[in-house]
């Protein structure tokens, strides 16, 4: 089997699978039955300043079956003790040696960030992930992803902390940014060791109708909260990749954000990802989930010859290009499969209301005796909407490109076969 092991910034894993900094490692109990299970390390939940929680604090966005989509919260970091949570991160350590084990923390001043280092440092952990993210109630303070959104005070914070500790540094990033890459230039300037992306997202998961009060539910209203789960993972893995792109970001990372299975793990990991962190999936389905993340990906690194999780690294990462570099000569239309297709009318309905008017109804009937639709190919665009929205994954694109070489947008334009003259088109484009 492939080996699974990591080396982060010196952290040693015997996988890539970490628990965030959330709810199921919010003690050291837990993060010992998580270790046993087979996960391969821990952030611990966040610690710092005494903090009072709400009852009423998760809400869920469902789809069929029930299924969570996606998870708002509004809990603040660990309020329990900070001796309590320190002595269990040592027994914790003392007793699981080979797991990584790092502790997230939060602080105000100078002296607090410095004062709780030097604590937590004595517990034996292996690192630090600085929460410069959290998206509520602690940012109203000043804090989270107050510092996260300020180049300038995350910039300073890191110079704090660098000066503090030797022990590795991961700065855990907020998504509610214009550019993620600001947070990176501060990571990489103030001298990280790594960092960890991405924090949950602002959000109001809906509101009750009948009295007006916002979810989750408060007995004199709500506030918004951090948005994670299946849901925010597109966009955890477009923030990574924008990083992972980047000349000058050169730091492991931590990826976080809607990891529920083997495949998103390995997604990750191929954007750049070292390890990745999973909250919301553990919370939904528990700790067992990690014995399918191991054995998917093992299975998957043999199938493609891949003898250790550190070859699979960014290999997506060449394969992501700006719009302009992609390929306009590429050509695909939509082909129905009769043999699966019920007659369900969906794709007839989704091209005709919602795109190009490039499906129309044959006289031929699916068993149901519904008449099967079919693909007009002279209109076809190639869109995918059809094979997108199809019930039965009755719907393939196939490749009609008349040319194998490849034609970009940057080539037609400096080509001269397209311009603007004062805002307007010039000429026709046939492509």
């Amino acid at each position: 089997m492939a080996n699974l092991e990591i080396d982060f910034s010196g952290i040693k894993s015997p996988n890539p699978f970490w628990l965030a900094s959330a709810p199921p490692t919010n003690t050291g109990g837990q993060i010992m039955r998580a270790f046993d299970a087979g996960w391969g390390g821990a952030v611990w939940k966040t610690v710092g300043n005494p903090v009072k929680n709400l009852h009423s604090r998760y809400a869920a966005l469902k789809g069929g079956k029930g299924k969570i989509i996606g998870l708002n919260n509004i809990e603040l970091i660990s309020d329990r003790g900070l001796s309590i949570n320190l002595k269990e991160m040592a027994e914790v350590k003392k007793l699981y040696p080979d797991n990584a084990l790092i502790a997230s923390i939060m602080a105000g001043t100078q002296a607090e960030w410095i004062e709780l280092i030097r604590r937590v440092e004595d517990t034996g952990v292996d690192g630090f992930e600085l929460n410069f993210s959290c998206p509520h109630g602690m940012c109203e303070r000043g804090l989270g992803s107050a510092i996260g959104q300020e180049p300038e005070v995350a910039a300073e914070i890191m110079h704090w902390v660098r000066e503090a500790t030797s022990l590795p540094v991961l700065m855990k990033f907020t998504p509610n940014v214009a550019d993620i890459r600001d947070q990176g230039r501060v990571a990489v300037d103030g001298q990280a060791d790594g960092v960890a992306l991405i924090n949950t997202i602002k959000s109001i998961i809906g509101v009750d109708l009948e009295d007006f009060i916002p979810y989750p539910k408060g007995r004199n209203g709500a506030t918004n909260g951090g948005y994670c789960g299946t849901a925010v993972k597109p966009i955890a893995l477009h923030m990574l990749a924008s990083l992972g792109r980047t000349d000058w970001f050169n730091l492991p990372v931590s990826g976080i954000g809607g990891i529920n299975n083997w495949k998103d793990c390995a997604e990750f990991i191929a954007l750049g990802s070292t390890s990745v962190q999973v909250c919301t999936a553990v919370m939904h389905h528990g700790f067992g989930i990690v014995e399918g993340m191991i054995s998917g990906l093992s299975k998957y690194l043999d199938s493609k010859g891949m003898s250790s999780v550190n070859e699979l690294r960014g290999k997506a990462l060449a394969q992501y290009k700006d719009w302009g570099e992609l390929d306009m000569n590429y050509k695909v239309v939509a082909s129905i499969n009769e043999k699966r297709c019920t007659g369900c009318g969906k794709c007839y309905t989704a091209c005709n209301d919602g795109a190009y008017q490039s499906i129309d109804i044959s006289d031929r009937k699916a068993k149901s005796g519904d008449p099967i639709p079919v693909i007009n190919t002279d209109k076809c665009k190639g869109c995918n909407l059809c094979s997108l929205v199809c019930p039965r994954d009755c719907i393939s694109m196939k490749d009609v490109s008349v040319s194998d070489s490849v034609k970009t947008w940057q080539q037609i334009i400096s080509n001269g076969e397209f311009a603007l003259t004062d805002g307007i088109l010039s000429k026709e484009l046939e492509v």
